[in-house]
């Protein structure tokens, strides 16, 4: 049996921030977004819902993913990973919307999705009559569709997402279950980021006997219009969308500094250089990065003078460029 995920009515600016996010626990809050007019027109009818969108659109092309009906709605490599079992292009939304209200009741429907349209480039004004008081200076972004399955991934950022319209399942899982979780490949993915292969509407426990452990972990919730769900930091999200018209606008942030570079690059620096060492050569190194990666930086430099700490003192601009201009140069030499 699946726990379900936290839920609230009432959450403040200050108690989100202040202990929520801290936390690093996933959280529903509903009817957060109730207030917001493309909610009202969500739960009007999926016609109401789309004829909002159109006051805003001004007939740019937008990501778009295409399915056929034989996929069930959900986005994934085809038999042999050789490609994606959809095309993935670029279509007008009034095109779409249009699509989405024609094939409504179909049963399986052909997949349509809109996907990760920045709102203010996009549909400039809509961010103006749906402000998200929680976090009043993030770009949104809407995520438009029918009865689309996306596979289970993580974001390297803070996520909020509020449901417009229809209905959405998600079952999340702590980063700690991601070996449980049979994770895809790096180079090629169905939308830039690592997915699980297991299909979590039947999953084959014989190929991937371990999902029953991170099913124990799972947390899953469902979403009507006007609710939202915080997602922590690198927390894994599969997102069912259950209604004919689907939607959603989500806030990322808090991916960190990027004059220290991204951690996915230190993983893949990390993969090249020590994945394939003798295992006890990678103990050592499991050690080192423990002490001076994971361990609390007092605890590392304490015993050093502050003036003689370099790098492993506070990362001033100074010793962010040396040590950025150090990286560039040892990784030019790797031909």
């Amino acid at each position: 049996m699946i726990n379900k995920i936290a839920e609230t009515t009432h959450l403040s600016v200050e108690d989100f921030h202040n202990h929520v996010v801290t936390a690093g626990q996933p959280l529903v809050i509903r009817g957060l977004v109730n207030d917001w007019p493309i909610v009202q027109a969500g739960k009007e009818s999926a016609l109401a819902f789309c004829n909002y969108l159109r006051r805003f659109d001004r007939g740019v092309e937008v990501n778009t993913a295409f399915g056929p009906p034989a996929i069930n709605g959900r986005i994934f490599y085809n038999n042999d990973m050789s490609g994606l079992n959809c095309r993935m292009g670029n279509e007008k939304l009034a095109t779409s919307l249009n699509y989405l209200l024609e094939h409504f009741n179909d049963d399986p429907a052909p997949m349509l999705a809109i996907q990760s349209v920045v709102v203010p480039q996009y549909l400039p004004g809509m961010q103006l009559e749906n402000r998200l008081g929680l976090l009043p200076n993030i770009e949104p972004r809407i995520w438009i569709g029918g009865k689309a399955t996306v596979a289970a991934h993580y974001d390297p950022s803070e996520n909020i997402a509020c449901c417009l319209a229809g209905k959405r399942r998600f079952t999340l899982f702590p980063p700690s279950q991601i070996a449980n979780l049979y994770v895809g490949p790096f180079e090629f993915t169905p939308s830039g980021t690592t997915v699980s292969m297991v299909d979590f509407d039947n999953p084959d426990y014989d190929k991937f006997p371990n999902f029953k452990l991170a099913e124990q972990h799972a947390l899953q919730a469902e979403l009507e219009p006007g609710d939202a769900i915080y997602i922590p930091y690198l927390w894994w999200h599969h997102v069912k969308a259950l209604e004919g018209i689907n939607a959603l606008m989500n806030y990322w942030w808090g991916k960190g500094d990027e004059q220290r570079g991204e951690p996915r690059n230190a993983l893949l620096m990390s993969i090249m250089a020590i994945r394939d060492l003798p295992e006890h050569h990678k103990k050592a190194w499991q050690e080192i990065f423990n002490h001076y990666v994971f361990s609390a930086q007092d605890t590392v430099s304490q015993h050093i003078p502050k003036a003689r700490r370099g790098i492993l003192g506070e990362l001033t601009p100074d010793l962010l460029r040396t040590l950025r201009k150090t990286i560039v140069r040892v990784l030019s030499r790797i031909d």
